[in-house]
């Protein structure tokens, strides 16, 4: 088969109709499962994308961008959404929104949503908001010509893609800590798979190393990024000997130091009295706990608006080619190819408040250089 599958070829293929394609596609419930894993199949194997902005304008409605989401219920998202939601409002869009529900089959959730969002028929572009797993399939639908954008994530990305200054931040938490006079610092990680957790620690160790700070693999903890996990790492810190007990803990997310905060408590140790604590991401409790949480915040409203601002650019040029045209007659589809998509790293900033026990807001210079702090 030359050039990219249409409608007519998956028929083909398939020995069907094209109205027969068409209802799979749009979830119309008039054909037998058979036939409908069969079309399914072989829509993925030929990489078929269906017609969107053609029949996006043949149906007289507005243009749908479509967001994925791990879950409603993130401390990140609804910030996030804010970001996305304040761009998409002065333009002809309108989103449609995806989750995906943590589930034992997740990645059989994460392929049927990627399958609905090609489904609409009416979705320009995507939006995807830390995908995890589903990275993968959003990879070749980007390779195949579908406009993908993908806000931060656990894994490299080699999409157009817009994310944080995980190292520098880390590295910022920890020398702040080292400035405080700190020297033994325990680091709660996230879980081992995310690219994040290791750049987050990367930025530790920059921090202790800089200072001439030997770093003790006693001190460092695996989580999973939710407070019962921050809880039984630091109840394993706070049960060391006392002259090994750090002095200072840089949790790598706020949820898992709200647990460290719980674990103080039960241990009868006072934050920041006994023990300093700096989290990561500033999300919105983080200012309400007892103590407020130092942290490091993470830019996520303004992500949103920098990740559907590039998906707009990018639909513009595929409105704006006539070498691009999205339709399902095409005999070949094409996007104008730069040599790296474009990848937007945003800083993050420090927020001193009483849980590591400084008293005033210090400066902090966003550099990661000898003369930073």
């Amino acid at each position: 088969m030359s050039g990219k599958p249409t409608i007519a070829d998956i028929a083909r293929l398939a020995s069907v109709s094209k109205t027969t394609v068409s209802r799979v596609l749009n979830h119309k419930p008039d054909v037998d499962s058979d036939t409908r894993e069969r079309i399914l199949r072989i829509i993925e194997e030929q990489g078929f994308v269906p017609s969107i902005t053609a029949s996006g304008l043949a149906s007289g409605r507005r243009s749908l961008i479509g967001m994925l989401v791990p879950s409603f219920t993130w401390p990140q998202i609804p910030e996030l959404m804010s970001g996305v939601a304040e761009v998409v409002e002065q333009t002809p869009y309108e989103l449609v929104l995806y989750s995906m529900k943590e589930t034992k089959n997740l990645k059989e959730i994460r392929s049927e949503v990627i399958k609905r969002v090609l489904a609409t028929q009416l979705t320009a572009g995507l939006l995807a908001a830390y995908p995890g797993e589903a990275s993968e399939d959003l990879t070749r639908l980007y390779k195949q010509g579908f406009p993908v954008v993908i806000i931060d994530d656990q894994r490299e990305q080699t999409t157009p893609w817009v994310g944080t200054d995980n190292v520098t931040g880390a590295y910022i938490a920890v020398r702040h800590l080292i400035g405080l006079g700190h020297r033994r610092i325990a680091h709660i990680q996230g879980p081992h798979d995310y690219l994040v957790s290791h750049e987050r620690y990367a930025g530790y160790l920059q921090a202790l190393q800089e200072a001439g700070i030997a770093p003790d693999p006693e001190l460092v903890l695996e989580g999973d990024f939710m407070p019962p996990s921050g809880r039984a790492a630091a109840a394993r810190i706070f049960q060391l000997p006392v002259e090994k007990r750090p002095t200072a803990i840089f949790a790598a997310a706020d949820q898992m130091a709200y647990g460290v905060l719980a674990a103080a408590e039960e241990s009868g140790l006072s934050i920041p009295q006994d023990i300093a604590l700096v989290g990561f991401d500033d999300d919105a409790p983080s200012a309400h706990v007892h103590p407020p949480l130092t942290t490091i915040r993470q830019p996520n409203f303004e992500m949103g608006q920098r990740g559907i601002e590039l998906l707009l650019s990018m639909l513009d040029t595929v409105e704006n080619s006539t070498a691009s045209r999205w339709t399902s007659n095409a005999s070949e589809r094409t996007r104008p190819v730069t040599a790296q998509p474009t990848r937007i790293q945003l800083p993050t900033n420090l927020v001193v408040r009483a849980s590591c026990g400084a008293d005033f807001q210090i400066p902090v210079s966003m550099t990661t250089g000898n003369d930073a702090i």
